[in-house]
């Protein structure tokens, strides 16, 4: 089912001309869905403190070749927050859910942060349901632990940290300027400050601060230790992928490469002098590089 969706009093800021909303009714979970352009599906995934908007800037050219769709996750932007299912998988089998929805057999989907590893997720546990997949500031899943840098890990624990520890995390979006600061020191170049309020006034909703809580505590306690034992490496990715990071990103560091086996058919890319909000630092970079990867044979 789908129907329309109000915006509340951010709406003068996150219409832009061209893009519609509908609230679409999965057999899962109620998905907010902005959409631009016509013919064959993409769809675009935001990552964490974000939703939608963050591709607004993206939306425009890829919206003059595809049909661009960009939903918002479980708990985020203006789909419903229900207490529980923000494991990663999850979110995987929801994104599904709305292809069935939307009877969408196959399509190109692209992913930051968050929404890179739900793309990688769902491409590997529904294979015949994408054609490419680009994935921007992400991990991929077979990650190697034995990579991973004390720094890396530490500027993961340094926001992770107070996310999942109970009571503080739900505060700390809702009373301070916790998610500005942090979006701030992992970017290069500023932020305008409606920018930042777009994505932070969000969280402030208990139920939206609850469900980044929950995304985290879920990662934290029972998704992480299997990720670095190997939980993906029997699977495969076999369609044209990208895996595209920052070097100033201050979360993604070593520990990407040796996917190969894994992913015969895709690249790593890493950006200087970008941190780790591609779609809206390098939004015309992004663009090409989705246009570019998207026009390939699958």
């Amino acid at each position: 089912m789908i129907g329309s969706v109000t915006l509340d009093s951010a709406e003068a800021l996150l219409v832009d001309g061209g893009v519609r909303h509908s609230l679409v009714q999965t057999d899962r979970v109620a998905v907010h869905v902005a959409e631009a352009g016509s013919g064959e599906p993409v769809i675009l995934l935001h990552g964490w403190p974000q939703h939608w908007w963050e591709w607004r800037h993206v939306i425009p050219p890829l919206a003059e070749h595809y049909r661009v769709i960009c939903p918002d996750l479980r708990g985020f932007g203006w789909s419903a927050a229900p207490r529980d299912g923000y494991e990663k998988e999850g979110l995987a089998a929801d994104l599904i859910a709305l292809l069935d929805a939307l009877r969408l057999e196959r399509v190109r989907i692209a992913g930051h942060d968050w929404g890179g590893f739900v793309a990688f997720l769902a491409a590997l546990c529904a294979p015949q349901r994408f054609s490419h997949l680009l994935a921007l500031g992400v991990i991929h899943p077979w990650l190697d632990p034995g990579a991973l840098s004390p720094i890396g890990i530490a500027a993961v624990l340094g926001y992770q940290g107070p996310l999942i520890t109970p009571l503080v995390g739900t505060a700390v979006q809702r009373h301070g300027p916790f998610i500005s600061w942090l979006m701030r020191i992992s970017r290069e170049g500023d932020w305008e400050p409606e920018v930042l309020a777009a994505y932070s006034d969000r969280l402030r909703v208990p139920a939206r601060a609850r469900a980044s809580v929950a995304l985290y505590r879920t990662f934290v306690a029972r998704e992480l230790r299997p990720l670095l034992a190997g939980r993906y490496r029997d699977r495969r990715l076999e369609i044209p992928s990208r895996l595209i990071v920052g070097k100033r990103d201050p979360v993604i560091g070593r520990g990407l490469e040796g996917f190969e086996r894994f992913a015969p058919r895709m690249s790593l890319e890493r950006l200087p002098e970008v941190g780790h909000w591609l779609p809206e630092e390098v939004p015309d970079l992004v663009a090409d590089a989705a246009l570019e990867l998207f026009s390939r044979t699958a």
